[in-house]
């Protein structure tokens, strides 16, 4: 079974940095694409960051030029590294692995929360 465990979430005063690690602790299937997501209390879950197995990225413009989603595949590790952290970044932070395991499955992490102050 695969269980994806998320770990960096914090407070953090506006301008500040954060580093978001996702990682598979169960069986050790392959993280193939993966993404990073938010949602903020009263909004939906929204797409922050992508990044294929073959290191390809994706952002949503509201992140562009502060995020930076990364992959350590010998660790089966997906990191997101938030800079420049503004009081909108608020939010609970899921990450999605997408695994073969016969078949295509997509994973939910439980979320790491994040709050930024002001």
């Amino acid at each position: 079974q695969v269980q994806l465990v998320e770990s960096g979430g914090g407070l953090v005063q506006t301008g500040g940095s954060l580093r978001l690690s996702c990682a598979n602790s169960g069986r050790p299937f392959t993280i193939y694409d993966a993404g990073w997501y938010r949602q903020a209390p009263g909004k939906q879950r929204e797409l922050v960051a992508t990044i294929t197995i073959g290191g390809s990225t994706n952002y949503a413009d509201s992140v562009k030029g502060r995020f930076t989603i990364s992959r350590d595949n010998a660790k089966n590790t997906v990191y997101l590294q938030m800079n420049s952290l503004k009081s909108e970044d608020t939010a609970v932070y899921y990450c999605k692995a997408r695994i073969l395991d016969m078949q295509w499955y997509d994973y939910w992490g439980q979320g790491t929360q994040v709050t930024v102050s002001s």
